[in-house]
């Protein structure tokens, strides 16, 4: 398999540390292994969970900015997990309600030996950040409006971001963001082996 994720990095351009990838790999057979008996994804070939998840997370890599961040709906760890193995110096908190995901990404932290990630299990609205967050991330968590709603309470005032991963661009949600809520940018990604759009849309306080 790490022949295969090293295919795929190529493709996308992405130079990663030996260990880097040895991490992935192990994350994608955990994740393969607990899924079986916890239903995380419905992507059951764990080589398509490399192109599905673990490419399409760390694409958005390059276009975060800042150190800290919160992965809300995180799920199994996506795309929080593969982005504190690439992203080394930066800090994720992994949010979610359901006992059994946050099982398993304590799990995942023992394993892989990761420092910087926090999971946590919590709803979203009741979830207090100390200190807010440089960008609040989710990726088929919500529409925009609910994100917004939800998460209002966890960036930083003004500097801090929201990063919403989408396949299809949400043009209509983009059309009725709320006051206060600007569009940073749009952003097209390239997912290696994945026939179909994704995106990563930035929002902002104005």
């Amino acid at each position: 398999m790490l022949n295969k994720l090293e295919s795929l990095l190529a493709k996308a351009d992405m130079a990663l540390l030996l260990e880097q990838k040895q991490q992935l790999v192990a994350y994608v057979n955990m994740l393969n292994k607990w899924n079986k008996a916890y239903n995380l994804t419905s992507v059951r070939d764990p080589e398509q969970m490399l192109v599905r998840h673990i490419i399409d997370s760390i694409v958005v890599n390059p276009f975060l900015h800042g150190t800290r961040f919160i992965d809300v709906g995180t799920g199994p760890g996506l795309p929080g997990i593969p982005l504190a193995i690439v992203r080394p110096d930066s800090h994720f908190t992994l949010l979610d309600s359901l006992g059994k995901r946050v099982r398993f990404l304590r799990q995942v932290q023992h394993e892989l030996g990761l420092t910087n990630i926090e999971p946590v299990q919590s709803r979203v609205e009741e979830f207090i950040p100390q200190p807010p967050f440089d960008g609040v991330i989710s990726r088929a968590f919500a529409s925009l409006q609910d994100m917004l709603s939800w998460c209002s309470h966890l960036p930083k005032p003004s500097e801090g971001r929201f990063y919403a991963l989408k396949g299809v661009l949400p043009e209509e949600e983009l059309a009725q963001l709320p006051t206060g809520i600007v569009l940073d940018r749009v952003i097209p990604l390239q997912v290696a082996e994945l026939d179909e759009q994704s995106h990563v849309v930035i929002l902002k306080s104005n």
